[in-house]
């Protein structure tokens, strides 16, 4: 369920197609997605889930998957 939501986050900030994405992109190599777009993708996932993803956190997601379990853990 967090992927399939994540994935319209990601998709409505990179303009990419939802089907492209997958657990193991990578924001920026696969993506292209620059510093900007990735912290616009993490206010994304805090106003979807209603979640705050501190700072240091949002640094270290690299990967969607990354962002996946960082949502489920901030969730549960």
């Amino acid at each position: 369920m967090e992927f399939e939501k994540l994935k319209e986050v990601i998709a409505s900030v990179l303009s990419v197609d939802p089907d492209e994405i997958t657990m193991e992109s990578t924001f920026m190599d696969d993506l292209g997605a620059d510093s900007l777009d990735v912290f616009q993708i993490v206010m994304g996932i805090e106003e979807e889930f209603g979640i705050e993803v501190p700072p240091e956190e949002a640094e270290k997601i690299t990967t969607v998957e990354e962002a996946v379990n960082l949502i489920k853990n901030a969730v549960n």
